[in-house]
């Protein structure tokens, strides 16, 4: 199992802009803004779904900002026929009022560059040389470079969100642009990704959402710094335990077995620095993969979580 889902990575690093329909929801509607142009990064496409009442109404909405967005809402447009299906999901909670309207913002993720946008920037560069080079030396396991340009860009990725999409959609859209109201979540190294941005950008994100959180940050955990390179830079980097939350979550099968004894080192630190039930979730979910399919069952958990702020 461990081996399809090795495959199933590989396979989504080289998802194109070839199959680039606009997803067809039952929820809701969803703007593309194709080619979305940056000094930061690749372009990529961006998806906005808008959700129902948003076209007849003039109040302003919460933001969630989503790493690869092209896996968002429509499995007829993907590699694998998966979905996280979100419009479904969040169309479901507000409906029953678990959740306020919001605004979801889909970024898709670079193919090539994926790996190089997501992995947490800081942690890295503040290794060894060794450490880097055994990083940089990565393969997954049907051999190919887990980084073919030996570089890592997360901090330019976040810039590319903060200073140039954020701004756009507070201007282009009716969102309440504060931090309490600004959100970001991920999968597998969306996750990772997800947890570095509201550590880099305390003042704009006020929660994360991180999906099956890849610790490991490549496909090995013998001889591998990278784990307590994160953990150390979490143990001096983590906000207020008071005004962010974060939320975590994984399975135990294919690439999710990888995670558990790292998650419970994760959670030790967050109790540590103060982090309690209101802010604070890591949840697990037996026999669950590592999948669109998977998430998609589950993503309920993180949204209410996150954004019930009204409500407590």
């Amino acid at each position: 199992m461990i081996r399809f889902c090795f495959f199933s990575i590989v396979l989504f690093v080289f998802q194109s802009f070839a199959v680039a329909q606009i997803p067809s929801v039952s929820v809701g509607k969803v703007i593309r803004h194709a080619h979305f142009n940056s000094s930061y990064v690749t372009s990529r496409h961006v998806d906005i779904w808008l959700p129902d009442g948003y076209d007849t109404g003039n109040e302003k909405y919460p933001v969630l900002y989503m790493h690869d967005g092209q896996m968002l809402f429509d499995s007829t447009n993907t590699w694998n026929h998966q979905e996280w299906k979100m419009d479904e999901t969040a169309g479901r909670l507000i409906k029953e009022g678990k959740v306020s309207p919001f605004i979801i913002v889909g970024i898709w993720n670079g193919g090539e560059t994926r790996h190089a946008d997501y992995f947490p920037q800081k942690p890295f560069e503040k290794m060894s040389q060794a450490d880097k080079d055994i990083v940089y030396k990565a393969v997954r396991q049907n051999g190919s470079d887990v980084f073919k340009e030996k570089t890592i860009r997360s901090d330019n990725y976040l810039r590319f969100i903060t200073k140039e999409l954020k701004p756009f959609i507070d201007k282009t859209y009716r969102t309440m642009p504060d931090r309490k109201h600004t959100f970001i979540a991920g999968s597998s190294m969306g996750g990772l990704i997800s947890m570095y941005a509201i550590c880099e950008y305390p003042d704009v994100f006020g929660g994360a959402a991180c999906i099956s959180t890849h610790w490991p940050g490549i496909f090995q955990i013998d001889n591998n710094p990278i784990p307590q390179a994160i953990f150390t830079y979490l143990r001096n980097h983590l906000p207020s335990p008071y005004t962010h939350k974060f939320y975590f979550d994984h399975g135990t099968a294919t690439l999710d077995a990888m995670y558990p004894a790292l998650q419970s080192e994760a959670n030790t630190i967050f109790k540590q620095k103060g982090f309690r039930k209101k802010y604070f979730s890591s949840l697990v979910f037996e026999g669950a993969d590592h999948s669109e399919a998977a998430w998609s069952k589950r993503m309920h958990h993180s949204l209410v979580f996150l954004m019930n702020y009204e409500k407590q």
